[in-house]
C-alpha cells in the first residue's frame, strides 16, 4: 500500500469522524441529548449504522469525541527528559502530539457549538470534566517519572497550569478572535507564560 494511499484512507477517517462529531452536537443543540437516537445520527451524518458504531459506541462519545489518548512514542521521549530537557518545552511537544494524533483542531464553529452544549447539558460537562481528571492524573505520573525530585504536588500543579494554558486557549476558539490552529494559540499561551512567570 502506498504512502498516498494510506494518508489519503487517513483524512477520509478524520473527515468522517470530525462530520459525526458536528452532527452529534447540532443534533444535541437542536433536540437535547436525549431526543435523538444513533439512527438519527447516522442519517444526519450520511454514514450507516456500521459505519458510525465502527467510530463511535455512545452518543456521548459521538457528542464530545472519543477520549484522547497521550501518544506514547511522545510520552516516552518526555519521561526520558527529552525532546528539549526543558519540561515545558517538553510538555509542549506531548501536547502537539496529542492534538495531532488526535486530529484535534476545533474550527471556531464547532468551537462555539460545543461551549453551547456543555452548558445546556450538565451530564456531558461531567464526562469532559472526569476525561480531564483522568488525562491528568496521567501526565502527573509521567512528570514524575521524568523528574521524581519534583513531587506529587509540585507535578500536579505543573500540569494543572498546562492545563490552564489549554483552556485558555478552547475559549480562544469560542470567541470573536481570528481562528488559527489550537496547536499554534497553545505554543503562544506558553510563551506567555513564560514571560509573565519569569
Amino acid at each position: 500500500m502506498t504512502h498516498s494511499a494510506t494518508g489519503g484512507r487517513e483524512a477520509k477517517r478524520l473527515e468522517t469522524s470530525q462530520r459525526i462529531v458536528h452532527e452529534a452536537a447540532e443534533l444535541t443543540r437542536d433536540r437535547g441529548l436525549d431526543g435523538w437516537t444513533m439512527h438519527d445520527l447516522a442519517a444526519a451524518a450520511e454514514v450507516s449504522r456500521r459505519t458510525l458504531f465502527n467510530y463511535f459506541s455512545s452518543k456521548i462519545d459521538a457528542v464530545i469525541g472519543p477520549m484522547p489518548e497521550l501518544p506514547e512514542e511522545a510520552l516516552a521521549a518526555f519521561r526520558a527528559g527529552g525532546p528539549t530537557g526543558d519540561l515545558l518545552d517538553d510538555a509542549r511537544v506531548v501536547v502537539h502530539a496529542l492534538l495531532d494524533a488526535d486530529g484535534v483542531d476545533l474550527d471556531h464553529r464547532t468551537a462555539t457549538l460545543r461551549r453551547e452544549i456543555l452548558v445546556a447539558h450538565p451530564r456531558l460537562l461531567l464526562v469532559v470534566h472526569e476525561r480531564f481528571e483522568e488525562i491528568s492524573a496521567a501526565m502527573a505520573e509521567h512528570v514524575l517519572v521524568r523528574d521524581p525530585a519534583l513531587g506529587v504536588a509540585r507535578a500536579r500543579l505543573f500540569v494543572r497550569l498546562l492545563c490552564a494554558l489549554f483552556d485558555g486557549c478552547v475559549q480562544e476558539l469560542g470567541s470573536d478572535v481570528e481562528p488559527r490552529p489550537l496547536t499554534e494559540a497553545f505554543d503562544d499561551a506558553v510563551a506567555d507564560a513564560r514571560l509573565l512567570l519569569a
